[in-house]
């Protein structure tokens, strides 16, 4: 079980993190995850994942500003960096960190 903590706690303590909210029904959000997981996983390997389900851990998603699902959140050396919520393209969102992150690892 996820708490605002835990995830917390590996913000602070990651270079790069993506916090992705999602509820059991929402089709769209069981689509997008696997493309995302597997882009992240080739593309950038620093990268630590946490996944929020809101239909158990509903306390989490406010904290974060989070009201729409699917919701993704960047957090780039402890600062969110990105925030896409609904429709989104994953190349978009790759293309928007791979200069930063490039950076920050190199």
């Amino acid at each position: 079980m996820q708490t605002i903590e835990n995830i917390n706690n590996t913000i602070k303590d990651n270079i790069a993190v993506m916090v992705y909210f999602s509820a059991p029904t929402c089709n769209v959000c069981h689509a997008l995850k696997p493309k995302l997981l597997e882009e992240l996983d080739k593309n950038f390997p620093a990268f630590k994942v946490e996944s929020v389900d809101i239909s158990v851990e509903e306390d989490i998603a406010p904290p974060f500003g989070v009201y729409a699902i699917p919701t993704v959140l960047i957090f780039l050396d402890g600062k969110e960096f990105v925030r896409k919520s609904r429709n989104m393209s994953v190349h978009e969102l790759l293309e928007e960190i791979r200069r930063p992150y490039a950076i920050m690892t190199s």
